[in-house]
């Protein structure tokens, strides 16, 4: 797979080069077009394989200026096409096209024991319909990225040219170099513009924007590694990919109080992004009740809001909220939470249209964070990476916060949280701050453990 972009000539394009055997004969066979299309194709037969080789390495140095031979010191030319490295563990696919989404043919005949809302949440957050919804809603091209073929390599390359843009952008270079790195970027990483021109990242929102899509790529990527040795016919399949999370989720019962306090929290702020809370589930992940033990000593916590995209629910309950190493944000490099459901829902990105009869669902977490003892600031500082010597995490304070008056407090595991459930109040302290609502931080994942995950429809 082969892909080209130059934003100053408006050139978004593949190029496909493949040898396959037909009947008795041997074939290489080309297809190219501009991203997103079908494009054109040509066929080349002949008798014996060793000719088809040979037409396809001369037509992949004609493109790339590199030897098939010694593709693993692959190197870009200007004015070429560059080698896009996918996961072939899967040759029986067709990497070209856009296949129609397979139905998982389920030979276990027997009964799934996970609560019916439950064996919901476990097809959709592992569904390929909604991976691929949401990697086209990123202008991702999914016929050049396809589904369980997504590299490592290719995301860690498309990530790194982001640094230098990153870079570029922050010694004010010409906007010449940001329009170069930035067809750089979508030739490692091919996106779907249709007939319009890739526009250029030029803006540290931009390349923030462009991170994020990155790191939702990579854990799309982890998701779908995880299904790649499923073969126990001997359980039901939502029950194996539930398996697969190493992750206990217990379903809250609407009568519950413990579910009314929640959805009372979801439901404070008047200016929320609208969406109707349709479940919850206790969170208990493998390992992380035994890292948080080592915050046993920081007293004050509080239960925080953390939206995120559909695509990645299943990567964080089986992983964790994490600090990558290439992530980043208005208030550094650390792990985000609101005390405002209002703030969190914008970063949710729903499925965008049904599933299983429900509307645009998407979903987020609720953290027991150990907040301890809290550095406050009041404008955006894209450096951090720790808290100051002698505090625990930072607050970015907004104009308006939760009233405190309002707090509830309940008893997790013998230690007190506070839960922010009062509708948000002008904060006279802060009332020139940059920021209008708060933001905590920590920049430890130890300091995170995750209590619920809540389901919502975004409609």
């Amino acid at each position: 797979m082969l892909n080209q972009t130059n934003i100053g000539h408006n050139n978004n394009k593949f190029y496909v080069i493949q040898v396959a055997k037909a009947n008795k004969d041997f074939i290489c066979f080309t297809r190219w077009g501009r991203v997103g299309e079908t494009g054109q194709h040509n066929l080349d037969k002949s008798k014996n394989v060793d000719d088809a080789i040979k037409a396809f390495k001369k037509k992949f140095k004609d493109k790339t200026k590199n030897d098939w031979d010694d593709r693993e010191n692959f190197t870009p030319q200007s004015g070429k096409y560059t080698l896009i490295e996918i996961d072939e563990d899967d040759d029986d696919e067709d990497t070209t096209d856009s296949s129609p989404i397979k139905k998982e043919v389920i030979s276990y005949k027997g009964p799934c024991d996970l609560p019916y809302r439950t064996q919901i949440l476990i097809k959709l957050i592992f569904a390929d319909e909604m991976f691929i919804n949401q990697m086209s809603s990123m202008k991702l091209d999914v016929r050049k990225m396809p589904l369980g073929k997504l590299s490592k390599t290719q995301i860690n390359k498309g990530l790194e040219t982001l640094i230098d843009i990153e870079e570029a952008i922050k010694k004010k270079k010409p906007r010449s170099v940001l329009m170069d790195l930035s067809s750089q970027f979508y030739t490692l990483v091919p996106h779907d513009f249709g007939r319009m021109i890739p526009p250029v990242l030029d803006s540290d929102q931009d390349v923030r924007d462009k991170k994020e899509v990155m790191l939702t790529l990579s854990d799309i990527e982890l998701t779908q590694s995880l299904q790649k040795d499923k073969a126990n016919d001997q359980i039901h399949p939502l029950l194996e990919k539930y398996q697969m999370l190493d992750c206990e989720l217990e379903y809250v019962n609407k009568n519950d109080n413990e579910f009314k306090l929640l959805q009372t929290y979801a439901t404070a702020c008047p200016n929320t992004r609208k969406g109707k809370l349709l479940d919850i589930w206790r969170v208990d992940r493998k390992g992380e009740r035994d890292r948080f033990k080592s915050h046993d000593d920081i007293k004050h916590r509080k239960l925080l809001w953390h939206g995120t995209n559909v695509a990645v629910v299943a990567a964080i309950l089986k992983a964790g909220l994490r600090i990558m190493p290439h992530s980043g944000g208005l208030v550094g490099r650390g792990i985000y939470f609101a005390s405002e459901h209002a703030k969190s829902s914008w970063y949710v990105g729903p499925h965008y249209g049904k599933f299983e009869g429900e509307d645009m669902v998407g979903f987020m977490f609720l953290v027991e964070v150990a907040l301890g003892k809290e550095s406050s600031i009041t404008q955006c500082n894209g450096s951090l990476t720790k808290a100051p010597a002698g505090y625990d995490s930072i607050v970015a304070r907004g104009r308006n916060e939760p009233d405190p008056k309002k707090d509830k407090k309940i008893t997790l595991e013998d230690k007190e949280v506070i839960v922010p459930t009062g509708a948000p109040v002008p904060q006279k302290e802060w009332k020139h701050s940059g920021f209008d609502q708060s933001e905590y931080l920590v920049y430890k994942e130890s300091q995170a453990r995750i209590r619920y995950l809540l389901k919502f429809s975004f409609v």
